[in-house]
């Protein structure tokens, strides 16, 4: 695919200041100017001041020029207008507002991380010593941004203008609620998702194993229990483990580990999926807040300021 890697997400908070120092716990990376890095992707989040919390912008890296040509030319016939320099395309979805830059750049290589050793029936890949995610000491530190998830109060058109115009491939859909997308062999990059008002809903972070998520998040809670969403679980689509948090603005922030991940488009078929087999395998299910998220009647008028 000409498209290989979601490269950072923009999100708009009403307080700058509060939202970074939550992220720096979460572990990521203060860089300047708003920026956040990742231990093997760089710069990959900013924050940025908006009046309502929402997902400003996307960057997306592609091959080569005539990828943006091509990009611009799908986007055309959507009615979707596209600037188009030598080594960028940028354009506006216009039901969410959100910016989506795809940008010519050199593919990334992941250092790869050795698996975390397991003992299992009748294997024992860990013999005489306590399992590592016990014994480690660590700050966790996200490896890469996964995926930004956005509510949309249309989500045929956005589906389309991240699909069809900017050239995403669908991995799977959540009947007439969501699709979740992909431009790189992650299962989704994005998420669009069926909402009555445009917010980001979270953002996803890479992590090295289950142990990290779980480590991770218990981190975050020790001294605000406030902050659980939703965890610990498995996805169905995407099939990652998952634990979810809450940023003081009112985004919901991700640690995950073992996506899927599609290495050739044409082996993979995407499903419709139904009722609660879309979100997860196991685990507690899901809170009504994480469905429609508290501040949802806020956003809508326009009075959000912020959630704790």
């Amino acid at each position: 695919m000409a498209l290989h890697r979601l490269a950072s997400i923009t999100m708009g908070v009403p307080d700058v200041a509060e939202t970074a120092a939550y992220y720096t716990e979460f572990g990521l990376a203060p860089d300047g100017d708003g920026w956040f890095t990742t231990r093997d992707a760089g710069r990959q989040l900013r924050i940025v001041p908006a009046p309502t919390r929402r997902l400003v912008e996307v960057r997306v890296g592609v091959d080569t020029p005539d990828d943006l040509a091509a990009a611009a030319s799908r986007l055309r016939r959507l009615g979707v207008g596209a600037d188009v320099t030598a080594a960028s395309l940028t354009a506006y979805d216009r039901p969410t507002g959100v910016r989506a830059v795809l940008e010519v750049a050199p593919r990334p290589a992941q250092d790869p991380v050795a698996p975390t050793a397991y003992n299992g029936p009748g294997r024992v890949e860990r013999a005489g010593a306590r399992a590592p995610g016990v014994l480690r000491t660590h700050r966790v530190r996200p490896r890469k941004l996964g995926h930004a998830v956005v509510g949309t109060p249309d989500l045929d058109a956005t589906t389309a203008f991240f699909r069809d115009g900017l050239g995403f491939w669908a991995s799977d859909y959540i009947k007439d609620r969501g699709a979740f997308l992909r431009c790189s062999t992650d299962h989704h990059n994005i998420l669009a998702l069926a909402a009555p008002v445009t917010f980001l809903h979270h953002s996803s972070w890479q992590v090295d194993d289950i142990d990290e998520v779980g480590r991770g998040a218990a981190a975050m809670l020790e001294d605000h229990p406030e902050r659980h969403v939703w965890g610990l679980g498995r996805h169905h689509a995407g099939s990652n483990f998952f634990w979810y948090l809450k940023d003081p603005a009112g985004n919901f922030s991700e640690y995950y580990s073992d996506m899927d991940c599609v290495v050739d488009d044409q082996l993979w078929t995407p499903e419709v999926l139904e009722g609660a087999k879309g979100l997860f395998a196991w685990g507690p299910p899901p809170p009504p807040s994480f469905l429609a998220p508290d501040d949802l009647a806020a956003l809508m008028t326009g009075a959000h300021s912020g959630s704790r």
